[in-house]
């Protein structure tokens, strides 16, 4: 729609192609059209007549027939984002980009709020929910910005060949959106395309495992292509070595940019700066301060703006405590590799999983957390995935599976959990898989757990209180 409506304005003959013909499309076309936008509903895999160039959504593929037709046609296909790049003007505002398998939301807003303490005027921008259309266009309130914090998935990555930010990051590298993009290969190649042409700085995670099977965030810096002088930055939940960020002690140390790396280290801030300080959320912050150091940020604006970040809801949120159980929320743990980060985050977890599995295994999650299960509650179209994996790795552990699909089937997954946990223990949505089998999407699927807990402690008499959980200390996500 923002892609549209923008090409229309500026004088562009535009189609709009939906291969839907339900509700939701019929409205957008009534909207399109009543600005003067041609729209073809039904038929999203043959060119229109004329077409110059395609520009896509996510929800296209990239064996597409419809692009399929376009390579023969010889018309090129960009996303949103190599849209907006071509878009900007001669003095645009610098991108400092940031993309990963988990945790790019969190480490942009918190980019952002760092940006922000230096008295710089920017916004967390892209992928996050913000069109970076319109942020180019100058609309209100995105005209005059010196710096855009950008969240970009593998999807905008694909289709944005001309990117090239000031500054880089790749948080992490977990299988998702195979279905997508094919292999891990192509998944990988995609989100390594944020590091094509950076002028300062390549950020990747130093605490990176080998031989996984897994590509590396370092071995996507080595393979890119960057501005002469430009910087491999790392970043670790441990000591940095030099041209590294990490943590010493429980604070957060600089041995990248400062003035001698081998025998400097500059202090940023301190673990209890973060909110929730869980492992995964110290390694984003850092993440973020490296970007934000890498555009010339003082050491107190890191501070400043980590303290003042607070994150979005259905992140490791604390719900409530009933009957000596902690429930919490992790809604946005979409995948596998989000939810091993919060399963290490606990020492005894009643684990509610399940839903669109994305063509993900599990094998590996479930190992790695079987001994701190204390029960399994399985939920959605590809729970039998999971049960799979939980019968070959953690046999002992209690599994209850929920065939049911209904609004009510989360109040049930919450009384099963209930039922198989102990003081002490923490239930933990944390579902491994997509949401929209059973719910809109993941902030839906998270309101529901709350709904079904706050209900359960005014049952049992006890009050809620939202907030982050406080892990248990020495687990780590790597």
């Amino acid at each position: 729609m923002p892609a549209a409506k923008a090409l229309h304005r500026l004088g562009a003959r535009v189609t709009a192609v939906n291969g839907g013909d339900g509700e939701g499309p019929r409205r957008q076309a009534a909207e399109l059209e009543a600005l003067g936008v041609t729209v073809r509903l039904g038929d999203d895999r043959t060119l229109p007549e004329g077409t110059d160039l395609i520009v896509t959504t996510p929800g296209f593929k990239p064996t597409s027939p419809l692009f399929q037709a376009a390579a023969e046609a010889g018309v090129p296909v960009w996303g949103d984002v190599e849209l907006a790049w071509r878009m900007r003007g001669p003095d645009a505002a610098p991108w400092l980009a940031v993309t990963g398998t988990n945790g790019k939301t969190t480490t942009v807003q918190m980019l952002a709020c760092i940006l922000r303490a230096a008295g710089l005027r920017t916004a967390a921008v892209g992928n996050i929910g913000v069109s970076l259309i319109d942020v180019v266009l100058e609309q209100e309130p995105y005209d005059n910005l010196d710096v855009l914090a950008v969240e970009l998935s593998s999807y905008q990555l694909h289709w944005a060949p001309s990117l090239r930010p000031h500054s880089g990051a790749v948080l992490n590298l977990a299988p998702d959106h195979l279905d997508w993009h094919g292999s891990m290969e192509a998944y990988a190649a995609a989100k390594g395309r944020i590091y094509e042409g950076n002028q300062i700085a390549c950020v990747y995670n130093a605490d990176d495992p080998e031989n996984t099977g897994v590509p590396r965030t370092e071995d996507l810096v080595r393979a890119a292509d960057v501005v002469e002088g430009c910087r491999a930055i790392g970043f670790t939940l441990g000591t940095p070595a030099p041209s590294q960020l990490g943590v010493v002690e429980g604070v957060l140390v600089d041995r990248a940019f400062v003035a001698d790396r081998q025998q400097q280290a500059q202090e940023l801030a301190e673990t209890g700066d973060i909110t929730p300080a869980a492992p995964h959320n110290i390694a984003n912050a850092l993440a973020a301060a490296a970007l934000a150091r890498a555009f010339g940020v003082p050491p107190a604006a890191v501070r400043d703006g980590l303290r003042a970040f607070s994150p979005d809801a259905h992140r490791i949120t604390h719900v409530a405590e009933v009957g000596g159980v902690s429930y919490v929320d992790d809604s946005k743990a979409t995948n596998t590799h989000a939810a091993e980060a919060s399963l290490a985050a606990y020492p005894s977890i009643v684990w509610i999983a399940g839903g669109l599995a994305k063509g993900a295994t599990f094998d590996a999650l479930v190992a790695a957390s079987a001994p701190r299960l204390r029960g399994v509650v399985l939920m959605g179209a590809d729970r039998q995935l999971i049960a799979e994996a939980l019968a070959r790795h953690a046999p002992d552990v209690p599994v209850a599976d929920l065939e049911r699909t209904d609004t009510g089937a989360m109040a049930e997954a919450v009384r099963r959990a209930t039922a198989l946990a102990r003081p002490g223990d923490t239930v933990l949505l944390a579902p491994a898989c997509a949401s929209m089998d059973m719910f809109v999407n993941y902030n839906a699927r998270g309101d529901a757990f709350a709904e079904a807990v706050r209900a359960l402690a005014t049952a049992e008499g006890h009050s809620t209180g939202a907030g982050h959980s406080e892990p248990a200390e020495g687990h780590s996500e790597h």
